[in-house]
């Protein structure tokens, strides 16, 4: 997501183990996915930082401008859900959802 036309996103690491079974769809989607090359050819101001973590389960995790970050978890999941999760770090801004306070406003009453 742009905000007043900057992008959001600086760094996204994808961490993962070498070894475990968990691991097995996003060592995959690195190795033989043309969408990770696809994502970082049309992203040229995010840098992509791809590192093995022994023993542990896989995240992906997003590095904003804001100083924010955002990791999400991707252990046994499917290369569609690990690219949708890649967009949605991209498409953020970073930003702490915050909760507006005030009362509820119903459109039905009469």
């Amino acid at each position: 997501m742009a905000t007043r036309g900057i992008q959001q996103l600086q760094k996204l690491y994808i961490r993962y183990c070498e070894h475990g079974g968990s691991s097995s769809t996003l060592r995959t989607y690195i190795q033989s996915s043309p969408h990770l090359i696809d994502f970082a050819t049309n992203n040229p101001n995010v840098k992509i930082i791809v590192k093995p973590r022994h023993g542990h389960h896989p995240y992906i995790l997003g590095e904003y401008i804001t100083g924010q970050s955002k990791q999400i978890c991707v252990k046994n999941v499917d290369q569609k859900r690990i690219k949708k999760v890649m967009e949605m770090l991209r498409n953020t801004s970073g930003r702490k959802i915050v909760r507006l306070g005030g009362k509820a406003v119903r459109g039905d009453c009469v």
